[in-house]
């Protein structure tokens, strides 16, 4: 299952780079990851207006996308667009953190899983 991971480097820029979360044939239930260890979920909607300038995760956190989409700008300048479906691991706790902006002027909701 592809996702992609946002991390601070060692220079404190942030950056993406993509991953894929391992599965195991479970048999009839199908294919299914190893348990990660959680200590909360955070269900969120986001207006159509969020422009939420350099900053960073407040902790570690899968962010699973619902509906609409986010722009994300890492400390590398890179900017990445994640829509419903999408799964990103944000580990920028440190460093310059990042940018995340609405698209298209549409709301998104979206669901943050904290991790241990």
């Amino acid at each position: 299952m592809k996702a992609t991971r946002l991390y601070t480097k060692d220079d404190g820029k942030s950056a993406f780079v993509d991953f894929d979360i391992e599965l195991e044939d479970s048999g009839d239930i199908g294919h299914l990851s190893k348990i990660y260890p959680v200590t909360g979920i955070i269900f969120r909607e986001t207006d159509e207006d969020y422009d939420y300038g350099w900053h960073n995760a407040p902790q570690r956190q899968f962010i699973l996308m619902l509906e609409g989409g986010v722009d994300i700008t890492s400390g590398e300048n890179e900017t990445r667009r994640f829509k419903a479906g999408d799964i990103l691991l944000v580990e920028d706790t440190t460093g310059d953190g990042h940018i995340s902006r609405a698209v298209d002027g549409k709301r998104r909701k979206s669901v943050f899983i904290i991790l241990e």
